[in-house]
Parts: structure tokens; sequence; C-alpha cells
């Protein structure tokens, strides 16, 4: 898939369409504090080894791509929601 950096949409803070920029979202480091890693902690703690078998099968066609729009004249940003796409880029 491709995208412009650029694209006219509706920004719901100026409540009209203008000109925003897109930027591809970053995976951000997952939090030590939620349940399932420390779920996850846990059980792998001690001896033992591994509990948990290498996934089977092969990846997903597909990955998602969540896309961050931030208006130029409010500069206030905005999701839309992810899309599905086998390949990623910006048209330059």
């Amino acid at each position: 898939m491709k995208l412009p950096r650029e694209l006219k949409t509706y920004c719901p803070n100026c409540q009209k369409h203008t000109i925003h920029n897109l930027e591809r979202m970053k995976k951000r480091k997952a939090s030590e504090q939620k349940w399932g890693q420390r779920r996850f902690r846990r059980v792998t703690a001690g001896y033992g080894g591994f509990p948990r078998p290498k996934p089977e099968g092969r990846e997903k066609p597909t990955r998602r791509v969540a896309l961050v729009q931030r208006c130029k004249e409010c500069k206030k940003s905005h999701q839309s929601p992810a899309k599905r796409a086998k390949k990623f880029e910006f048209k330059e």
C-alpha cells in the first residue's frame, strides 16, 4: 500500500477538512506492569525451561499499519483505524 505523506482529511479539532501529515506509529516498549507480562514472568521464572512451544505454521500474510494524522493548522494529532497491508510505504 502506498500513501502520500500529506493528505487532506477531516480534523475533529478544527471541525473541517485540512491538510494532515501522516506518520507511521512505532511499537512502544511493552509495560512490565501489565497482567499478561506479570503472568509470563511468573511462569517462565525458575527451573523447568521455557514453558511455551514455538508457534507452528507461518506468519500472517498482512500486518496492521497504524497511522497518526497530524493537522497542519492546529498541530493536533488523531488516529484512524488500523489498515491491513502486506507492504506499506509513503509516496514521495
